[in-house]
C-alpha cells in the first residue's frame, strides 16, 4: 500500500472525504507535496505557524535542546530551564496580574485546566460561554463550545453550563453570584471572525467584577500578534483573570497554557494537593521552540506588519461572488453564498494545474460558507498578491 492508502486505513479519520494531500516539506509560507507541487499556506496549521514553517531560529533552538534533555518528569516538580525562561518571558509581556503560567500540551487542555481552576478558586459551579464559540474538543471543552450540532452526539456533558449570545448586552444579566467563570474568545474565530462591538467586552469585564465571576479569555487562535497587537485583549482595554493560549505558543510544536495571578493559580496546591497535573505540559523541546518563536515576533517586528498585510488582502479581494470580508489583522473570513460554493472554491484553489502554485485554505466550523485566511505572519506581499490573484481567478472560472 502507498502512504495514502495506509493513511486512510490506519489513521483515525474525522471526515468521510479527507483532502489526502501528502506534504513532504514546509518552508516559510509554502507547502510542498510528494509530486513537488507547491502551495501558499493561508492557514498556517490553523494559526499555529505565526513565524512561518521551520523558522531557522526555531529549528536551531529545538536542536540545541535535543542535546540537553527531552522529557524528564511530570509538570511542576523539576526546574527545567526552557520552561522557566518561557514562562518568565511570557509574563514580562503581559499585565502584572497574569504572572503564573501553567503549561499544557494543547489548547483544549488549557481550557480544561482553566475551568477547573475557576471552579476551585471560586467554590462555584456555573460556567457561562457563548454561542458559536470554540474552545476545544475534549468533553469539558466541548461542553462550552457554542454549537449543539457538535455537542448533541456526545451528551451528557458538563452540567451547569449556560450559553449566551456574543455581543449581547442584555444577555450579560445572566452572569450572577453563582457563576464561577465566563469563558469567551476575545475575537470569535470559528464563527467567521466576529469582533466584539460597542465596548461589549468592557461591559462583560465589568459584570464579572461585580459578581465575582472569573473572566477567561481564549486567545488560542488570536494571540501572538495575529490581530495586530501581541494580545487581542489589548485592543479592547480590558484584562482577563485567566488567559488561554495555544496554537502559536509552541512555534510549531504542540503546546497550550493558561495564565492567571499566582494567588489564583495556587488554588491547585491544596485541597487537594496536585489539583491539576499533566504529563507533557511544558515539555522542554516545545518550550525551547516556543521561546525562540516568541522572540522572533519581536526581532523581525512581525506584529508591526500585520495591519498592512491585512489591508493588502482586503484591497485585492473584490468580486461579485464575495458577500463580505471580515477581518482583524491576519484573521480573515471571506463570505460566500453557501458552503457548497465555498467548498468548490477551496478545492479549486488546491487543485491547480501542474506547474502552477496552489493555495491551501479551509472553512470555519460555525461559518461553513466562509473561506479562512490565517497565514503565517511572515507571508510576503508577493505571496499575498499571488494568493489573491488565484482566488479571483477561481471565482471568475
Amino acid at each position: 500500500m502507498n502512504n495514502r492508502e495506509i493513511f486512510l486505513q490506519h489513521v483515525g479519520q474525522t471526515s468521510g472525504s479527507p483532502l489526502c494531500l501528502e506534504i513532504v516539506k514546509a518552508e516559510g509560507c509554502k507547502l510542498f507535496d510528494v509530486k513537488g507541487k507547491q502551495y501558499i499556506d493561508l492557514i498556517g496549521g490553523i494559526s499555529v505557524c505565526n513565524t512561518g514553517h521551520r523558522h531557522p531560529k526555531v529549528t536551531e533552538a529545538i536542536k540545541r535542546q535535543l542535546d540537553d534533555y527531552l522529557h524528564i518528569m511530570v509538570y511542576g516538580e523539576l526546574v527545567q530551564s526552557p520552561q522557566v525562561k518561557y514562562a518568565q518571558l511570557l509574563t514580562q509581556h503581559l499585565p502584572a496580574s497574569l504572572n503564573s503560567v501553567f503549561f499544557t500540551a494543547s489548547g483544549s487542555e488549557a481550557t480544561e485546566g482553566a475551568m477547573k481552576l475557576a471552579k476551585r478558586h471560586s467554590n462555584r459551579t456555573q460556567i457561562i460561554s457563548f454561542k458559536n464559540s470554540y474552545h476545544g474538543s475534549t468533553q469539558g471543552a466541548l461542553s462550552v463550545i457554542g454549537s449543539e450540532y457538535w455537542q448533541q452526539p456526545f451528551r451528557p456533558l458538563l452540567p451547569d453550563v449556560q450559553q449566551l449570545n456574543y455581543n449581547s448586552f442584555e444577555d450579560l444579566e445572566n452572569i450572577t453570584e453563582r457563576t464561577a467563570c465566563v469563558i469567551a474568545e476575545t475575537i470569535q474565530a470559528e464563527a467567521g471572525v466576529l469582533v466584539p462591538q460597542n465596548d461589549w467586552l468592557k461591559a462583560l469585564r465589568k459584570k464579572c467584577y461585580a459578581t465575582g465571576a472569573l473572566l477567561i479569555l481564549d486567545e488560542i487562535q488570536c494571540g501572538f500578534g495575529r490581530n495586530g497587537t501581541l494580545w487581542a485583549f489589548e485592543q479592547f482595554g480590558i484584562i482577563p483573570d485567566i488567559l488561554l493560549l495555544g496554537k502559536a505558543l509552541g512555534g510549531g510544536m504542540p503546546m497550550g497554557a493558561f495564565i492567571a495571578d499566582k494567588k489564583i493559580m495556587d488554588s491547585f496546591t491544596h485541597d487537594p494537593v496536585l489539583g491539576h497535573i499533566n504529563t507533557f505540559g511544558g515539555h522542554p523541546v516545545c518550550c525551547a521552540a516556543g521561546l525562540a518563536a516568541f522572540n522572533v515576533l519581536f526581532e523581525e517586528e512581525l506584529v508591526a506588519g500585520v495591519k498592512e498585510k491585512e489591508q493588502l488582502f482586503i484591497s485585492l479581494l473584490h468580486h461579485p461572488k464575495i458577500k463580505a470580508v471580515r477581518s482583524r489583522g491576519l484573521m480573515i473570513a471571506i463570505e460566500f453564498k453557501d458552503f457548497a460554493e465555498n467548498k468548490k472554491i477551496i478545492d479549486a484553489l488546491i487543485d491547480t494545474p501542474t506547474g502552477s502554485t496552489g493555495v491551501f485554505t479551509d472553512w470555519f466550523l460555525f461559518a461553513a460558507n466562509c473561506l479562512r485566511i490565517a497565514p503565517p505572519l511572515t507571508i510576503s506581499n508577493e505571496e499575498i498578491a499571488i494568493a489573491c490573484e488565484r482566488i479571483i481567478h477561481v471565482l471568475n472560472e
